[in-house]
């Protein structure tokens, strides 16, 4: 059987008709026209096409909650590592900034060479390094701090600057 249609171009056409889906019941309705799909009545625990979700449904929608409940403890995590980096950096720099600036305004100049200390800021022991050094310019001297954290053995900061001295 044919079902008659107009074409893009507004001609009339012919197209078969689709294939039944399923066999017809007496009376020439198909299965499932009716709300029944066709299995045993005491095997049906709801009736056919109730609307709502199958427990596979549900079970995949939780498995993917879970799974972007977890990349988001992941992303949180990391964030969190990188604001204490951030903090540990910062403060190495204030403390390197310090020394710098003990350094500069030092009634005598320190003497060429490297020295060493310790010094506590914002809950923390730091460890400093400083190596004062000669330029081209007999009355500017170069200085060269490395702030380290504990006994780590990578510096958490490095500034350089530069003092003069009296000739």
């Amino acid at each position: 059987m044919n079902v008659a249609f107009k074409t893009r171009h507004g001609e009339p056409g012919t197209r078969p008709r689709a294939a039944s889906h399923g066999p017809r019941r007496a009376g020439g309705q198909r299965r499932g026209a009716d709300g029944i799909c066709g299995c045993p009545a005491r095997l049906r625990i709801r009736p056919c096409h109730q609307p709502g979700f199958t427990l596979i449904e549900v079970l995949i929608a939780l498995a993917v909650v879970a799974l972007a409940l977890l990349a988001l403890t992941r992303t949180a995590g990391l964030a969190v590592q990188d604001f204490d980096a951030l903090r540990e950096r910062t403060l190495a720099g204030w403390m390197a900034a310090n020394v710098l600036t003990d350094t500069r305004i030092a009634a005598i100049p320190p003497p060429l060479g490297r020295s060493d200390g310790r010094a506590e800021l914002g809950g923390h022991t730091w460890r400093w390094t400083r190596e004062v050094l000669a330029t081209p310019n007999a009355s500017i001297r170069r200085i060269e701090v490395q702030v380290f954290l504990g006994t780590a053995d990578q510096p958490s900061a490095s500034l350089t600057g530069f003092a003069g001295v009296a000739p």
